[in-house]
């Protein structure tokens, strides 16, 4: 397992296209962690008087909130690291890196092994750098201290980190199905971002299907539930009751769709004609 994933850094590490969608993301991160803070100064500054209060004092990256803050606006970003693994597939398979690499002696459980544990080393990554950089926010900006404050609610960090790793094989997945990168990186964007969600939408508030049973099985969707995970943190600044938690129901929801994800990842690899 150790050889197969010495084997992945080997593919990427001279990759352009693998640092450009790294430092893609990384700045994509760096703007949503202190985008907030300057946005704010920035209204003050133009003179922005909401009933007379200043708007840098909204303290979104307060302790213990800016975990859930900082994450959820994070999560947007995680389409990039899936780009990462949709081209490394695809790579793979386009080149007869996999092919090779079973010719010289690494089983389809090492290779398989090799990208789920690079897909959670780029969340693993992914999520210390958030951590740092709501420490290091929360540090200049918070109005609340103390160790049991600053790291109250860090299981939004766990939370993150899981959301990446399961949307990750939802992207291998699709790889192996489409092998071809570029549809694989439209139709995962267009179905995140538009068609579940405008889906969602319908059966949420749809005259013909809110008072159904749609509302409740539009929870139970791949993007939805993992959505659910780390929910708007906003409304609570305009006192509106949120979900400050992570939720038990949308964990287990997002955990059968990673088995499916795993299952399929598998049987295709073993079944499937790969040339």
């Amino acid at each position: 397992m150790i050889r197969a994933l010495k084997l992945e850094w080997l593919k990427v590490k001279n990759y352009r296209v693998f640092w450009i969608l790294i430092s893609m993301y990384l700045l994509a991160l760096l703007i949503i962690a202190s985008g907030g803070g300057l946005f704010l100064t920035w209204l003050k500054n133009q003179g922005a008087d909401f009933n007379g209060i200043d708007p840098t004092i909204v303290p979104i990256f307060d302790f213990p909130d800016i975990w859930q803050n900082i994450t959820y606006l994070s999560s947007f970003a995680k389409i990039f690291i899936a780009f990462i693994v949709i081209i490394s597939v695809n790579n793979d398979l386009t080149y007869n890196t996999l092919r090779q690499n079973i010719i010289d002696g690494i089983s389809k459980k090492e290779y398989l092994a090799s990208k789920f544990m690079m897909i959670v080393s780029l969340a693993a990554v992914s999520t210390l750098f958030v951590f740092l950089s709501g420490l290091i926010n929360g540090l200049f900006y918070s109005h609340v201290w103390g160790i049991d404050v600053v790291f109250a609610k860090t299981q939004f960090l766990f939370a993150y980190f899981y959301e990446i790793v399961v949307y990750c094989s939802l992207a291998f997945l699709l790889s192996l199905i489409i092998k071809k990168s570029g549809f694989v990186i439209v139709a995962l964007f267009l179905y995140t971002f538009m068609f579940e969600p405008i889906a969602v939408a319908v059966f949420e508030n749809a005259p013909f299907f809110r008072d159904g049973i749609m509302p409740t099985i539009a929870q139970y969707f791949p993007i939805k539930s993992l959505n659910n995970l780390i929910t708007i943190p906003f409304g609570k600044y305009i006192f509106r009751e949120i979900q400050d938690y992570i939720s038990i129901k949308s964990f287990l929801i997002s955990f059968g769709w990673l088995l499916v994800y795993i299952l399929s990842i598998s049987y295709i690899l073993n079944k499937k004609d790969l040339k």
